[in-house]
């Protein structure tokens, strides 16, 4: 975990002085290296010359940073099916390598700051999870529960714990609340597509979220006064079940929690629900952060939770999901006869689809 919560101002200050330009003032460049709507918003979010990249060349990944000062890695895009996956621990190992050689090549290009984004899902998530806060302790899972969201951030924690011994670059790593903003597609806003929302037997899961844009205000605010360390990002005015009912119009429907994971673990087992089961925890488990630091130095989102939700809302409005897996018209009669249970993430009409199709 990325323990050190120095201020990082005597080394940004030498680094600053060494080069032209400070690390976010006229003369210094900024590199965005990532995909999806995270991504753009990182783009958007600072003055004077951006560069953006979906990834470092292989071949000479320093030259392609030539001259920034400013380095931000977007390791969580918001988009549950990145292109090109390859599957658990093949998407892993790639996601691990290329922090690996991202976070190398700006070493050697002599830049200043790093801000790394991964989610505050590396905390985990349990029936009784207490707020979350930046000097938490990082989840550790079985081997057998290290999906792909969870574990690929996870390895990327581990390889900027690691680069975070040198004293240059300075590292940040920033880890939101569940993602919301125009084209962010996760298992949680995915949640929101089916008729009703799954919640698990005696626990309570409140809701917050972290859009886009304050994800991005909140990496420049982290280079403008040099925080380094691990920064957990979120709107502070948590939402209750009952005002996330009554802002969606959705009806809740309650499991017990064996059943919710056990369907979930079958469903995923013959490709139907996208996620492994153990991700679910993050849909019917509370998350949520305290965001600490930011909000003490003087960081405020513009985007409220509940704002946030009507984004969300609106991103899924004529959406139909099953388990996070969206389905066209075609499929409605069949989802129809499951009813309720299609919320419950284990519709027994969908279960038996799935494992027919198997044996085809």
């Amino acid at each position: 975990m990325i323990s050190q919560v120095r201020s990082g101002r005597s080394a940004r200050a030498k680094a600053a002085a060494a080069s032209p330009g400070s690390a976010s003032g006229p003369g210094g460049d900024v590199v965005v290296v990532g995909s999806g709507a995270l991504a753009a918003a990182m783009t958007a979010a600072w003055d004077g010359p951006v560069r953006t990249l979906e990834a470092l060349p292989e071949r000479e990944p320093a030259a392609a940073l030539d001259g920034a000062r400013v380095l931000v890695l977007v390791a969580h895009s918001g988009d549950i099916a990145p292109p090109g996956s390859r599957g658990g621990s093949a998407e892993v190992a790639e996601l691990v390598a290329a922090t690996q050689r991202t976070l190398s090549a700006a070493r050697d290009a002599g830049v200043a700051h790093v801000v790394v984004v991964t989610s505050a899902v590396v905390h985990g998530a349990w029936s009784d999870r207490p707020v979350i806060h930046d000097g938490d302790d990082l989840f550790q899972p079985d081997e057998a529960d290290r999906g792909l969201l969870v574990g690929g951030l996870l390895g990327v924690e581990a390889v900027v714990a690691r680069a975070a011994r040198r004293r240059t670059p300075l590292l940040t790593v920033l880890r939101p609340a569940a993602l919301v903003g125009p084209g962010v597609d996760t298992l949680v806003t995915r949640h929101f597509e089916a008729p009703r929302l799954l919640t698990v037997r005696g626990s309570v899961r409140a809701w917050q979220f972290a859009h886009v844009e304050d994800v991005a205000s909140a990496a420049r605010f982290a280079v403008d006064h040099a925080l380094t360390g691990a920064l957990t990002v979120g709107a502070p005015d948590v939402l209750t079940p009952a005002q996330v009912e009554a802002a969606s119009g959705m009806r809740r429907i309650e499991l017990a929690a064996t059943t919710a994971f056990g369907t979930a673990e079958r469903l995923h087992r013959v490709g139907v629900l996208p996620a492994p089961a153990s991700e679910l925890a993050f849909v019917v488990y509370p998350w949520t952060v305290a965001a600490d630091r930011l909000l003490a130095a003087g960081w405020t989102p513009r985007w409220s939770n509940a704002a946030s939700l009507d984004v969300l809302l609106e991103g899924v409005r004529g959406r139909l999901g099953v388990a996070g897996r969206r389905v066209g018209a075609r499929d409605a009669a069949a989802l129809g006869a499951a009813g309720a249970a299609v919320a419950l993430i284990g519709t027994a009409a969908v279960w038996r689809q799935a494992r027919g199709r198997r044996r085809a």
